[in-house]
């Protein structure tokens, strides 16, 4: 007694496996809601819409009773382009389940399913099927385990023209950093994409929160499935602790192993079949707990696991593996799957009875790479410089996924950097109306620039210049000004250089000119301002610009002497005029005082004379 007592503390007492940290990043959306909201049954925190491009919010219809109880969502008309993305920041690097709701526009006109293409990082990592929106199981979301290493997501949504997708609220959960680690293939280059995960035997399909699991296994949904077909099992459980099931990494919670389906007398194998794209590869993860009280030791049920008819796993003792009945056991086998099904069979060898608790498989996606993120950059620029329309799009990655690439933007990867790069830009007669900036250089990998037949206005940027791959640049029927930059000389690869039916002036660059010579193809024609070249108009003397702005001081000068020559006449003549009127004032007045003065001068003039005549005739009387 005091032994069994003794075994009985030690199993309380026991250290329970744990994980210790900080909690782990929880983000989850509520798409086109305005304010934050919080859904019952657990007063889950959902935050108001961010983050997106593009898009219209409206109401929404959940599809599912998976779905959350939310009732907004954001579309994405075609009008508004074909690649649309939620781009979220700050979000810590690590490892993130994330997941994607759809949903349905609660309005009578909205009456097509919507059919799209999601892409997690750039990797498309799932594609809605016809009848989604009928399926009241998995189908009305997707959910996909990734890295995210450069402390942003990146969530985008593909039309294929049928419909307009419609995203009813996004999850993005950290879990933890070696969750589900598959074999030497999984790391940042590898997206795992949950194509189904069942509880076997159990009523109720539940999430990890209603399962009270710990909050690093990224509350995941667990569907119920009561038999694999009719007759051929038998669901069994258990209220028993279950050992071993919480440990990390994968933090399984303790409920999946606490129920089980089990073979019968008349079908002992135990068979699931799944309908799968093929030419996959799949990590599948079978889950085992011996529940079932018949069995009380090692040796009394022994099994085979089969995936398509091969031999995976083969001698499964659960209790002998696991030390103990009730205790759990996780196996995991990466397959590779050609046909369109997939079938795990457990087969027993000794035993009679074939049992299992949970599965979950897995659809390995090769991660794409992504597009360099300075050309990335250089396009953004790009797209607000030239007023890009919105039915252009131009969200996400210019070059991933595959399937859809950027309109007008040319991809080529680039085995020195393994990144894809920008080899051609194709914005012929888009109706663009904005500028060519200097950043279009940032696309150093260009052979291709056609750009012809819109209105883009301005200078030719200097910095085309320095793009050394460049090949073809057609900057034809636009309103480009100013002069053609010497730069384009440098140019040792162009062979077709189109600046036909602009506005430029000045002087044709003589290095460009002379490749005329040499098996190229330039077209310089109706610029009425160009000249240098046969074709066009013959230019004046060649001036530096030292010379030309000589000559401008020159004529400044030249133009401020006669400015001043000419007020100083003008300040002349004035005073001249002014001169003359006070004058012709005055002359009566004038005229007085002189006739005035000549009388008194000759009153004088006769005194005198008669002074001299008197002393010449002597002595006067008085005398």
């Amino acid at each position: 007694m005091f032994r069994r007592l003794l075994l009985f503390l030690t199993f309380l007492l026991a250290p329970k496996p744990s994980y210790t940290g900080p909690a782990p990043y929880a983000l989850r959306i509520s798409c086109g809601a305005r304010n934050d909201v919080h859904t019952p049954p657990t007063n889950t925190l959902w935050y108001k819409d961010f983050a997106y491009t593009g898009g219209i919010p409206a109401n929404g219809t959940r599809p599912s009773f998976i779905t959350p109880p939310l009732t907004t969502l954001r579309y994405f008309p075609l009008s508004e382009g074909p690649e649309n993305c939620y781009n979220i920041n700050k979000v810590p690097h690590g490892h993130y389940s994330v997941r994607i709701f759809f949903g349905l526009v609660a309005e009578p006109s909205f009456d097509n399913e919507p059919l799209f293409d999601v892409s997690v990082e750039g990797t498309l990592v799932y594609s809605l099927p016809s009848g989604w929106s009928n399926h009241d199981d998995e189908q009305a979301f997707v959910e996909a385990l990734v890295f995210l290493e450069d402390g942003t997501a990146s969530l985008c949504f593909h039309s294929t023209g049928h419909g307009d997708p419609a995203i009813l609220a996004i999850e993005i959960l950290q879990v933890n950093d070696g969750a589900y680690y598959f074999g030497p293939d999984y790391g940042q280059g590898t997206i795992l994409r949950t194509d189904r995960r069942l509880s076997c035997g159990a009523q109720n399909p539940k999430y990890g929160v209603d399962y009270s699991a710990n909050h690093w296994g990224g509350d995941r949904f667990w569907n119920s499935i009561t038999t694999f077909g009719a007759g051929s099992d038998r669901a069994i459980s258990t209220n028993s602790n279950i050992k071993h099931a919480s440990n990390p990494p994968n933090f399984y919670p303790e409920a999946i192993y606490q129920t089980a389906l089990l073979s019968t007398d008349s079908q002992p194998d135990l068979a699931y079949t799944m309908d799968v794209d093929p030419n996959r590869n799949y990590s599948i993860w079978l889950h085992f707990a011996e529940i079932d009280p018949s069995v009380t030791g090692a040796g009394q049920r022994i099994f085979d696991v089969l995936i398509n008819g091969d031999v995976t796993f083969q001698g499964i003792d659960i209790v002998n593996m696991t030390g103990d009945i009730n205790s759990a056991l996780v196996l995991n086998k990466t397959f590779a799957v050609n046909g369109r099904t997939l079938t795990i069979t457990i087969h027993p060898t000794n035993g009679g009875h074939a049992i299992i608790n949970a599965i979950e498989i897995f659809e390995i996606i090769m991660a794409e790479f992504k597009t360099l993120s300075d050309e990335v950059g250089a396009l953004q620029t790009l797209k607000g410089a030239l007023g890009l329309p919105l039915r252009l799009g131009w969200n996400g990655d210019p070059c991933v996924p595959q399937q859809h690439p950027w309109s007008g933007a040319d991809c080529q990867f680039d085995n020195t950097s393994s990144k894809w790069v920008i080899d051609g830009l194709g914005l012929d007669n888009q109706g663009l109306t904005g500028f060519l900036p200097n950043d279009i250089s940032r696309l150093g990998h260009l052979q291709n620039i056609n750009l012809s037949g819109n209105r883009i206005h301005g200078s030719i940027p200097s910095s085309l210049g320095t793009i050394a791959s460049l090949q073809m640049l057609d900057l034809s029927y636009n309103f480009f000004n100013g002069s053609i930059p010497e730069s384009l000389g440098q140019l040792t690869l162009l062979r077709i250089l189109n600046l036909n039916s602009n506005s430029l002036s000045g002087r044709v660059p003589a290095t460009l000119g002379g490749k005329l010579l040499h098996r190229v193809s330039f077209n310089f024609t109706d610029n009425a301002g160009l000249c240098g070249i046969p074709g066009l108009r013959t230019c004046g003397p060649h001036l530096s610009p030292g010379a030309k702005i000589g000559i401008g001081f020159g004529v400044f000068v030249a133009l401020l002497f006669i400015v001043t020559c000419l007020t100083c006449w003008w300040k002349r003549q004035q005073n001249i005029l002014r001169a003359q009127k006070i004058a012709a004032r005055d002359a009566p007045y004038a005229k007085a005082r002189t006739h005035f003065s000549r009388d008194v001068q000759m009153t004088r003039h006769h005194g005198h004379e008669n002074a001299r005549t008197a002393t010449e005739n002597g002595p006067s009387l008085l005398s």
